[in-house]
């Protein structure tokens, strides 16, 4: 099998997809930005060959770099970046080179563009947030008109909460149109509850081979535009009633062979055609890992390897680990540069001991969102859960 891993070196623990990939027997070949003297040692280890591509954004260069593989090695089997940012690039390639492991460039816009996306919710039942694509000012408040406010308005084509604002009034409503980024917008009604994610690995079928679930605070929004400290934690099992809305959105947005992203509002407030409180509504799909270390943290709360679990979808479309017993909360805990902190490094670090599984700097262009300053543990109860997160977070006074 030939795999071309696109971006493999960042985020950096991506090289272990291309480790369970060799260890499977695949010819992994890289294509990435970042100079070969540049990649970790591990990275190099894992590929056969690797393709330096100066800017990924001109698809000529990215299309040369998959002919040279296609040339060199025979027939390419898989594109993938499990990366956000590449979606559209790995379909277009996948289209252009009759890769049919994955999707094409014509089926991509519905797992990307939020407006589009609203279609296979409803295709699956799966009750979520009315939502009007902006096109004028005029329609957008007749829209508001019917929701009412507050609303939330976002890039229809968009990663995470950058560039996402709440309009709670008519003023602030006013001031976004008269500011109205040159990008395809979307306007959501506003949903009150937290979020929480499906996470998959389904193959050929659609068929989960492993599931995961982990929650965000609702205000991921604020974190980001605000700078605000950030936390979330993987549980140890996934809600049986999240399980159930996480395999018909698989099916009804026609997910196969893939590592997927999806959120879903848990709501705290009763909402009219929407649900009860505690009911489950569909928020996006991402089709793609989950961010930052999050795959890792799925590990360490549920005992096992998503990355072979992964590359044994991609390379026999089964699941040869089996499940284990021992599953716990695995918890992330941010901090921020330009605040101060009641407690240190170190008293973290002697404090937690073994369970404290990472403590890392994260790169400055995650800073924004994952923090500058990463702690991640593990827990056995909810409640050392809080106590974890209470005690790295606490800021002086």
């Amino acid at each position: 099998m030939n795999f071309i891993f696109v971006s493999p070196h960042f985020p950096r623990t991506y090289w272990n997809f291309c480790d369970r990939l060799k260890k499977n027997g695949a010819n992994v070949l890289g294509i990435g930005d970042a100079p070969y003297n540049c990649l970790e040692p591990q990275l190099k280890d894992c590929l056969t060959e690797y393709y330096f591509v100066d800017n990924m954004e001109d698809y000529d260069k990215m299309y040369r770099a998959v002919a040279f593989f296609a040339f060199k090695y025979g027939r390419i089997d898989w594109i993938e970046s499990n990366n956000e940012y590449w979606l559209e690039t790995d379909a277009r390639l996948r289209t252009d080179f009759n890769i049919t492991s994955g999707i094409g460039a014509e089926q991509i816009s519905g797992w990307k563009n939020k407006f589009d996306m609203k279609k296979f919710y409803a295709a699956g039942k799966i009750p979520t947030a009315r939502c009007h694509r902006i096109t004028t000012k005029e329609a957008a408040q007749k829209f508001v008109d019917e929701v009412g406010f507050p609303v939330i308005v976002k890039p229809d084509n968009g990663v995470g909460a950058h560039d996402t604002w709440k309009l709670s009034t008519q003023v602030e409503f006013d001031n976004f149109f008269d500011h109205l980024p040159p990008v395809q917008y979307v306007m959501e009604e506003f949903v009150t509850g937290d979020i929480y994610s499906y996470d998959a690995i389904c193959d050929s079928n659609g068929e989960p081979l492993f599931e995961s679930s982990s929650v965000f605070p609702p205000s991921i929004m604020d974190i980001v535009l605000q700078e605000q400290d950030l936390s979330y934690w993987t549980i140890p099992q996934v809600p049986d009633a999240l399980a159930k809305l996480g395999r018909v959105a698989l099916k009804s947005f026609g997910v196969k062979n893939r590592f997927v992203h999806m959120e879903f509002f848990r709501l705290t407030q009763a909402k009219k055609g929407l649900g009860a409180v505690g009911d489950f509504v569909g928020l996006e799909v991402n089709m793609r890992p989950a961010g930052g270390y999050t795959p890792d943290m799925m590990n360490y709360a549920h005992s096992t390897d998503v990355y072979q679990i992964w590359a044994d979808m991609v390379c026999s479309d089964k699941r040869l680990l089996k499940d284990s017993v021992d599953h716990h909360y695995c918890v992330y805990a941010a901090r921020r540069d330009k605040r101060r902190y009641v407690h240190s490094n170190q008293e973290i670090v002697e404090r937690y001991g073994e369970r404290l599984v990472m403590n890392e700097r994260m790169p400055q262009v995650m800073a924004a969102t994952m923090g500058n300053q990463m702690y991640m543990a593990k827990a056995k109860t909810q409640e050392d859960k809080d106590e974890f997160l209470k005690f790295v977070l606490e800021q002086a006074r």
